[in-house]
């Protein structure tokens, strides 16, 4: 758990300044609202093993990015000093102090130049694209325009809060199969290099003649030990090559169009983007976006290029004087019921409402789905555990069992 020094302000208006602990950025103000103080600024206490350079060095890993924890708190810090009517250039310098990552310091330095040379704060945000998106961005300029630039960080904090909430939950559901997976190929591994060469030695010299599945064992094996390097090489290449094909556009509205459709996860990914298409329409609706242009923010949102190609059908429908219901039909990524909430929102003017309703009932399937899912997963690996203790039961026992039974012949 790490130290954080805070300067803040209680529910009277002083400012205090003291160290909290926490685990990261999002839970210490968490702490702090939950305490009654609203933070102005949060940094992370100095400590001796961490220098410039290695800061730099995780800077370059993350590639200019933000993570969503700070973004968070970013988002949290804006709409209390907007609500408390701090001017906007006053806070960004006040937050420039704060900012964890020094991505975020060097955006918010700029940010804040831009703003004293005469740019609106939406223009500002548009000059760095990798931390603010475009339904970031669009959020802020409509708050500009209103007067409710509070009430539009507040919506940014609940989107952001409820994407990094998801992400949690199905890293926390796939890592029981993926740690079973990585065992399973490191046993692999072990037997084949150290475990079956020993079998094979003590075969050769009996002479014995050895069953099918003793000599798939020992083929396997001398391809480990003899071509591993290949192996090793062949491995790095494809992943290297797969990696390069997702940086293509083709590539990457294959693999986005395949990952909804794999066995058991694909459904649960698909839902997941579902809901967050819904959640960041019904908010930029009720933000008074126009409903194409917002389409077209929330198609950069879904980060998946086969459902933003999906969601461009249906600005293109809507476009063309077709309705809400039916553009979403021609699309065939909604169910019948989330059709039937669509159409009551058409006729009741409440598409916004519904549609936050429609992204909660994507989340509850998601989050049944995801509780259940290692409850699913776990007959497959069994299964594939017990033909892997099958093959090696009969490929070393049973020559062994034949031999002594030739010698008690």
């Amino acid at each position: 758990m790490a130290s954080f020094n805070y300067t803040g302000r209680n529910a009277n208006g002083s400012q205090v300044k003291d160290s909290i602990d926490a685990v990261n950025l999002a839970a210490a103000a968490d702490k702090l609202f939950k305490k009654g103080i609203t933070p102005i600024s949060i940094v992370a206490s100095v400590q001796g093993s961490k220098s410039a350079g290695s800061t730099d060095i995780f800077e370059l890993l993350n590639n200019g990015r933000v993570s969503l924890e700070e973004l968070i708190v970013f988002c949290r810090q804006m709409y209390a000093l907007m609500r408390s009517g701090v001017p906007i250039l006053r806070a960004i310098n006040g937050m420039v102090e704060s900012a964890n990552s020094i991505t975020l310091k060097k955006a918010l330095t700029d940010i804040g130049k831009q703003l004293e040379g005469g740019y609106s704060f939406s223009s500002a945000l548009n000059h760095h694209p990798k931390i603010f998106d475009h339904l970031f961005v669009s959020l802020v300029h409509v708050g500009e325009n209103t007067g409710q630039l509070d009430g539009s960080f507040l919506k940014l904090t609940t989107y952001l809060e409820r994407e990094l909430d998801t992400r949690k939950r199905i890293k926390a559901a796939l890592r029981y199969p993926s740690m079973v997976l990585m065992a399973l190929a490191a046993a692999v591994v072990i037997l084949n290099i150290f475990v079956i060469p020993t079998f094979a030695n003590m075969f050769s010299r009996l002479g014995a003649d050895l069953p099918l599945a003793t000599q798939f064992i020992i083929a396997s094996s001398n391809l480990f030990i003899n071509y591993w390097f290949y192996m090793f090489l062949a491995a790095i290449l494809t992943i290297g090559m797969i990696k390069q094909s997702l940086k293509t556009k083709q590539g990457r509205y294959q693999w986005d169009r395949r990952k909804i459709k794999i066995p058991i996860i694909g459904s649960i990914i698909e839902r997941s983007i579902l809901a967050r298409f819904s959640h960041s329409f019904a908010i930029v609706l009720k933000a008074g976006v126009p409903m194409t242009t917002a389409l077209t923010l929330v198609a950069d949102a879904v980060d998946n290029s086969y459902m933003q190609d999906k969601i461009a059908s249906m600005r293109q429908s809507i476009e063309s004087g077709e309705s809400l219901l039916r553009s979403a039909v021609a699309s065939n990524l909604f169910t019948p019921l989330v059709l039937q909430m669509l159409a009551v929102g058409e006729e009741t003017g409440r598409v916004d409402e519904l549609l936050a309703e429609v992204g909660d009932y994507y989340e509850r399937e998601v989050d049944y789905d995801l509780a259940t899912l290692t409850a699913r997963i776990e007959p497959l690996l069994l299964v594939v555990v017990a033909a892997m203790v099958l093959v090696l039961a009969l490929g070393i026992f049973t020559p062994m069992w034949d031999m002594a039974s030739a010698m008690q012949g």
